[in-house]
């Protein structure tokens, strides 16, 4: 039996159904979309989170902290899969140093440990790394944060276990990942959408900050293909779009989309400090996956909107509805 990949024409016969997958962070931004998409090409799907969730699509759910090794490789040798999807991580834009120990101990030590027991069992593996790492796109910019310094080290592990002791592992580099069902509404797409939606105002920063927005479900299109391709083992992709598009654009554009008729009011909250314009250099993945974006980002944003749209309405229909 086999299965067709059909988000964007990016089409590809697989044989999904014989695939016994692992995803950790599979209660993520990414992870959920990639669990759900895995799913409806009939992947057997064991999906991974630090706490425990509900089957949604079938999937089979593991409770499991990976920054503990031995708790790793009894998960590991439980399983058994053939293939491996490594989301998980402690993700934070925070400049402060009380994230350290955090993003030190899930995402490079987690990182690590998956690593090892990947390579135990010569398991193929798409290991997530950040954008926001040093490469020839930032023309090589140091680390901005915790997060970024962390997801740096874990890459270079990542190629340390390829080139070393030939584990199959493809590195991919999401860029500004934004679409329906992000869990942390405080990022800036649902933080924006939600306030419109509910009739609230955004404080917004000056919102200059240059970055590469890639929908959701074309993210997923490439970790899917990395998971079919030999041709990507060994190298690390920028998954973006390859466009700069200022945060305060990104605002405008859902002001137009929800039909808000007041104009945002920027600079209202402190910027971040030391953020770095990063935007991917896709030509790599084109080459090695055959992959491309295609969300064009009204789109894109018209799709989130409509989503959180039909959320609040459902909110509101239970509240109307009352207790059963």
């Amino acid at each position: 039996m086999s299965a067709t990949i059909q988000h964007g024409g990016q089409s590809t016969m697989s044989h999904w159904p014989e695939t016994v997958v692992m995803v950790t962070g599979a209660a993520g931004f990414i992870g959920s979309h990639l669990v759900t998409r895995l799913r409806a090409l009939g992947a057997q799907v064991h999906a991974v989170s630090r706490r425990p969730q509900q089957a949604r699509h079938g999937e089979t759910w593991h409770v499991a902290s990976l920054s503990d090794a031995d708790v790793t490789t009894r998960l590991f040798r439980s399983v058994r899969p053939t293939l491996l999807f490594h989301l998980a991580g402690e993700v934070t834009g925070s400049r402060g140093d009380e994230v350290l120990r955090a993003t030190l101990e899930s995402n490079v030590i987690g990182g690590v440990n998956v690593l090892a027991a990947a390579h135990e069992r010569g398991i193929k593996t798409v290991f997530t790394g950040s954008i926001e790492e040093p490469r020839p796109g930032n023309d090589q910019a140091p680390p901005s944060s915790a997060y970024a310094m962390s997801k740096w080290a874990a890459t270079g592990y990542a190629q340390l276990y390829h080139r070393l002791w030939d584990l199959p592992v493809t590195v991919l580099r999401p860029s500004m990942v934004y679409g329906p069902a992000q869990p942390d509404t405080t990022k800036l797409v649902p933080y924006v959408t939600l306030c419109l939606l509910r009739g609230q105002r955004p404080r917004l920063t000056k919102a200059a900050k240059l970055a590469d927005w890639i929908y959701v479900d074309d993210v997923v299109d490439a970790f899917v293909l990395a998971g079919e391709s030999d041709k990507a083992i060994g190298h690390t992709l920028d998954i973006g779009t390859g466009v700069k598009t200022p945060a305060h654009e990104v605002v405008e554009r859902l002001y137009r989309i929800t039909g808000t008729g007041t104009r945002p009011e920027f600079g209202a909250a402190p910027d971040r400090p030391h953020d770095i314009t990063q935007v991917g250099d896709i030509a790599p993945a084109a080459d090695r996956l055959g992959w491309r974006p295609v969300t064009e980002l009204d789109e894109g944003l018209r799709r989130t909107v409509d989503w959180y749209a039909s959320q609040e309405c459902h909110k509101e229909s239970r509240t109307e509805a009352g207790p059963a």
